[in-house]
């Protein structure tokens, strides 16, 4: 029930935050989440300890321990929802609406765990006693009526909690929206920026909400949905960012804002996937079968055939022959497509006709057996079920074997992206013939990728595989058109700063995704090889950090989610005000002025810090982030002269580097996140004021010369 970020920053805001975030602008720190979270801990106890009560013996005589025991357990019941219901009121009082059923909920619990502790109280007078020794208590009747009691209004507590949490979501979720529209139509920079900084907040905010959500989910097909949503929304702010700043820059280029409307629909999508997800509300026309894989398909097919051996009348031949080639006829996205080896489409062909003339054979001994209850026709039936199912496993492994072979080949064949790389030269030289080329030979690239992928989803193994698999294939779709109208924009423009940076930001994106697909391709063999000893991370979540294996003074770090979804947060916080940063120094006129310089500097070190905490970019372990930010002599001394704000923050920033610690390299990238991102806040106010004191000067040594001219000429009249 309670929710983390990209998949679970900290708290938003703090110090040096954005402006009018911190703790206590969404109320995380004291807030819902800590609370929902308070009730679920306080539940597991509840329910091992009324177990406990209830399947006492009551019909043996038991010592003074065991009776003391009982009450000890009875009076630990009555605490434990006395805590309960303190987080239930907690949450009541914040949600009026919901007051009054929470409060009912509440006061039900609190009765329950009052009469628990009473009948379970050995110095009550109505215990008998015996030949010296006191009997149980014989009211068990009372105790199972007050666990009834006490389970259903906590259950109605949490559902009711859940309400608001969803609520929360929708809520934070219309404000991005609201938000949105806002940046859609704004036409000056200035105003962008403002604007762009309050979408950052509620950015976070969402993340933060959507990431603990995340991780409460039970059901791991939606938590993969939501993990794909939620990629999305963070991939997608970044490029937001830059493609709007172009638009702005260059408002009468159709790219351009073609380029924008296509992050701007794609954020859209993704805000109203996770509503679905959250609501449990399925979109318009989605129907059960409609994504089933051929591995699904197998699997179910094999289930019914196999029941046959319980039951010979567990369905038709007819129902078998429909499912069979239901799922046959999935293999022609195998064998129709262009990609695919005359090798492995015969193969597939062959085993498929193999596989409908094993199901006859099977289908003929059935009907035998229906009628004749023989060991001959129950061995023959037997004998036919494991042909066929030998059949489909030739079959599944054809169909691996085809798409890991052709997503291993691309991915080996585009390593080097030379066509990205082919674009981009394109654009910074003006060549529009060059772009043409490139963009088909990109645009069959991506057509080659997004086939790729569909069939990974048919061989995938697992519900969030198939997820992922969908995820990346509409990655490639979207962003591969987007890359192509960022190139024609530079190609218009070649001499556009902001244009190159766009397209920078498409690419990178899509040379993530074809991280991704790396990793995805060995998460789908690991699964079919029966290797898989880990549970699957979703892609969009960071990765785990891994250390160098010769530094002794930092072991394997085997942290909590809660931290590594801490770090995550402070890390999209972190990637925000980068942008911010961003923003401010576009303003400046002389990009070589030494304040630019350094904040540039400053910015790209943060944004790789950002980039760490995702699994990305060139810092690979905790001692790469901790070597990044250990800075250099000549830099320091000018730093601490530009500013005495960043004096304490750059000694603490050095004494978290330079302090050895031991199994807690996360809690030190967690501080130096921390300290990085309130440097970063500090830099963002330094680099606005510098520019509007940079101004103020130039225009009073403007009026100065006017002076001095105006005197000069005076004089020489």
């Amino acid at each position: 029930m309670a929710m983390a970020a990209s998949p679970g920053p900290a708290g938003v805001g703090g110090a040096g935050a954005m402006p009018g975030s911190g703790p206590s602008s969404f109320g995380f720190d004291s807030g819902l989440e800590i609370k929902t979270r308070s009730v679920e801990q306080t539940l597991l106890p509840l329910v091992s300890q009324i177990t406990t009560l209830i399947n006492h013996k009551d019909n043996t005589k038991k010592s003074d321990k065991t009776l003391q025991a009982i009450q000890r357990v009875g009076q630990a019941v009555n605490l434990a929802v006395g805590r309960f219901v303190k987080v239930g009121e907690a949450i009541a009082n914040e949600n009026w609406d919901l007051k009054e059923e929470i409060t009912i909920a509440c006061i039900e619990a609190k009765q329950a765990g009052e009469t628990i502790a009473a009948l379970t109280d050995v110095s009550a007078p109505n215990h008998p006693e015996s030949g010296g020794q006191i009997t149980i208590f014989t009211d068990k009747t009372g105790v199972i009526k007050a666990a009834r009691l006490l389970l259903s209004s906590v259950t109605k507590v949490l559902l009711l909690a859940d309400r608001v949490v969803i609520k929360q979501i929708i809520t934070s979720r219309n404000k991005v929206l609201a938000t949105m529209e806002r940046l859609e139509k704004v036409n000056s920079f200035q105003e962008f920026v403002q604007i762009f900084s309050q979408f950052g907040n509620e950015m976070v905010e969402f993340a933060h909400l959507t990431g603990d959500r995340q991780n409460d989910l039970k059901d791991e097909k939606k938590k993969a949905k939501m993990a794909a949503a939620r990629a999305v929304l963070e991939k997608c702010t970044m490029m937001l960012l830059t493609a709007s700043k172009t638009c702005l820059r260059h408002p009468n280029c159709e790219s351009a804002h073609k380029n924008k409307e296509g992050v701007f629909d794609r954020m859209k999508v993704a805000l109203d996937k996770v509503i679905e997800i959250v609501t449990d509300c399925k979109p318009n026309g989605e129907t059960a079968g409609a994504a089933t894989s051929i591995f699904t398909g197998i699997k179910e097919f094999k289930m019914n055939i196999e029941a046959l051996r319980e039951n010979l009348y567990f369905q038709s031949k007819e129902n078998l022959s429909a499912t069979l080639e239901a799922v046959l006829e999935r293999t022609e996205d195998f064998t129709d497509s262009a990609y695919t080896s005359h090798e492995h489409r015969e193969r597939i062909l062959d085993l498929s006709a193999h596989a409908r003339a094993e199901l006859q054979q099977l289908a003929s001994v059935w009907l035998q057996a229906q009628s004749k209850r023989t060991k001959s026709i129950a061995e023959e039936l037997e004998l036919s079920i494991l042909k066929i199912s030998h059949g489909l496993n030739e079959l599944k492994k054809e169909l691996h074997s085809t798409a890991t072979q052709l997503a291993a080949d691309l991915l080996k064949y585009h390593a080097d992206h030379v066509v990205l790389k082919a674009l981009k030269l394109t654009g910074v030289e003006g060549n529009l013939e060059g772009l043409a080329e490139c963009a088909c030979k990109f645009s069959e690239q991506k057509e080659q990728l997004v086939e790729t992928c569909r069939l990974l989803r048919h061989v995938s193994g697992t519900e969030p595989l198939e997820i992922t698999c969908i995820h990346a294939e509409e990655t490639f779709q979207v962003t591969g058109q987007q890359i192509i109208s960022a190139a024609e924009t530079l190609t218009l423009h070649p001499s556009s700063k902001i244009a190159k940076e766009n397209l920078d930001v498409f690419c990178e994106a899509w040379e993530s995704q074809i991280s991704d697909m790396s990793t995805l391709l060995r998460e789908i063999n690991d699964v079919f090889e029966g290797r898989r000893g880990e549970k699957y991370g979703y892609l969009s979540l960071p990765k785990p950090m891994k250390n160098n294996a010769n530094l002794k003074s930092l072991k394997p770090e085997k942290s909590d989610s809660e931290e590594k979804a801490k770090i995550a947060k402070l890390g999209l916080k972190l990637g925000l005000l980068t942008s911010d940063a961003n923003c401010e120094i576009e303003k400046w006129e002389n990009q070589e002025n030494e304040i630019v310089r350094y904040g540039r500097n400053m910015s790209r070190t943060a944004y790789s810090l950002y980039l760490f905490t995702r699994g990305e970019g060139p810092l690979k372990t905790s001692q790469d982030l901790i070597h990044q930010l250990e800075l250099k002599d000549d830099d320091k001394l000018m730093l601490l002269l530009e500013i005495n704000k960043l004096i304490p923050l750059c000694h603490q920033l050095q004494t978290i580097t330079k302090t050895p610690v031991q199994n807690q390299g996360l809690l030190k990238v967690d501080k130096c996140i921390t300290k990085t991102r309130s440097m970063m806040a500090i830099l963002v106010q330094l680099l606005s004021l510098c520019f509007k004191l940079l101004k103020k000067l130039q225009m009073e040594n403007n009026r100065w010369v006017s002076v001095m001219n105006k005197d000069s000429v005076d004089g020489k009249t």
